[in-house]
């Protein structure tokens, strides 16, 4: 039998149409939640999405805009008001050099990945439910570590992982927690997506699973399990944590410092 934390709840997944956010959506779904709003930009990616569990709900909105918050906000009040949890899984990565860094992508990139959240939780903040509420964000180990030729992912990501342990101090007195994980090597389409062929994907895949001390890379449901854990009832005793996934990665970066 299925555990049900979240029967009655409701949630918003930021870039819940794909990826680490689809499987995110449907754990909460199979766990009892009763609406799970899935945010994102592409309309036949969330309908996609949205046909596989009853409880999806799709809202295509730009959350790194107020227009968009405005909304995922409109589509809260229609499910009655009340947010059980906020998942901030949005995101993009670039790279570059230093020196030869794309302002504009850079840009773009922290609008998304920093200013998107601030936006969205400013804007949510007032539904989610006080005392029991909880906020889980999706950062990187690139957040706490050196991160060559991805310098503003990585600085975004630190961004991140401050907010989720200053703002678990601030809202610990209203009774709801933040917490984050960080995930290494995990396959999505987003590589695809962007150019890279099945065969180039499965290559890279490979050789990073060669540096990864478990040798295994993880896939959307690796994460997922532990975002809704975070979120669900029996962590209340957990706030301002930053949960790193990576096989074992970080453990060899420590020993090389």
């Amino acid at each position: 039998m299925t555990i049900q934390p979240f029967t009655n709840q409701y949630v918003v997944v930021t870039g819940g149409a794909t990826g680490i956010g689809l499987a995110t959506a449907l754990d909460f779904a199979k766990q009892g939640a009763a609406g799970v709003i899935i945010t994102g930009r592409r309309a036949e990616k969330l309908a996609e999405a949205a046909a596989l569990h009853p409880a999806l709900v799709p809202v295509q909105a730009d959350v790194s805009t107020r227009e968009g918050a405005d909304t995922v906000a409109e589509a809260v009040d229609a499910m009655g008001g009340t947010l059980d949890v906020l998942v901030h899984n949005a995101g993009v990565h670039t790279i570059g050099a230093a020196g030869e860094i794309d302002a504009d992508a850079a840009r773009d990139l922290f609008d998304i990945n920093v200013l998107g959240t601030v936006i969205l939780t400013n804007r949510l903040l007032p539904s989610l439910r006080s005392p029991g509420g909880s906020i889980v964000f999706v950062t990187s180990p690139a957040g706490h570590n050196p991160t060559p030729m991805a310098s503003v992912y990585a600085a975004s990501k630190a961004a991140v992982n401050t907010f989720t342990r200053s703002w678990a101090l601030e809202l610990a007195p209203k009774g709801i927690r933040v917490n984050a994980v960080a995930p290494g090597w995990v396959r999505t389409e987003v590589y695809e997506s962007h150019g890279m062929t099945t065969e180039q994907v499965d290559e890279l895949f490979a050789q990073a699973a060669k540096s990864v001390p478990l040798g295994v890379t993880g896939v959307p449901e690796d994460v997922s399990q532990w975002i809704t854990l975070l979120a669900a009832p029996s962590s209340a005793w957990m706030t301002g944590q930053i949960l790193t996934m990576d096989g074992g990665a970080d453990l060899v970066r420590a020993r090389q410092v």
